[in-house]
């Protein structure tokens, strides 16, 4: 059984147990090692029968991944150069990536795994809510501080240049 999901404008065929590298998931998810998550974007579904292609044969169909670590991936190099020129430039990034091992694919996987953001959610709103912030003394004193003006400093004064006639 295998299947086809998207995933950061890419997709993947995919079977159980298999290791996928794909680009960081949101860039304000924290995944950490051994964290589930579901892949809900499914595209096509093979289950050694038939090949599922339709979007009402897959709408129901998930894909249960675990997270084995979060990373960047190796530096890639971008250089341009013009010709007779003398132009040449050299920049480089590293794509942060997600590194996946398939669990399972089928309908019934929200049992095995929450989806990827709910389980961060309530407690992220919990301590908003259990932390009102309190002034302190101590950031009036500094804050009155800051706004006092400061004060020019004098100018430079330069020796006056003597004329040999």
């Amino acid at each position: 059984m295998y299947a086809v999901v998207k995933t950061g404008g890419k997709q993947y065929k995919v079977a159980e147990n298999d290791v996928i590298r794909v680009e960081k998931l949101s860039p304000e998810s924290d995944l950490q090692a051994g964290e589930v998550i579901l892949l809900e974007d499914v595209l096509a579904v093979n289950d050694g029968k038939s090949l599922k292609v339709a979007a009402k044969d897959v709408a129901g169909y998930k894909v249960s991944a675990e997270v084995l670590e979060q990373r960047k991936d190796d530096k890639v190099l971008v250089f341009k150069k013009k010709r007779r020129h003398n132009y040449r430039r050299t920049k480089g990034h590293r794509q942060e990536i997600v590194v996946l091992r398939v669990q399972g694919i089928g309908t019934d996987l929200r049992a095995k795994a929450a989806p990827k953001g709910a389980a961060k959610a309530a407690p992220a709103a919990e301590k908003k809510a259990a932390a009102p912030k309190a002034a302190k003394p101590a950031d009036k004193k500094e804050t009155a501080a800051k706004a006092a003006p400061k004060k020019k400093a004098a100018p430079k004064k330069t020796a006056a240049k003597k004329e040999d006639k």
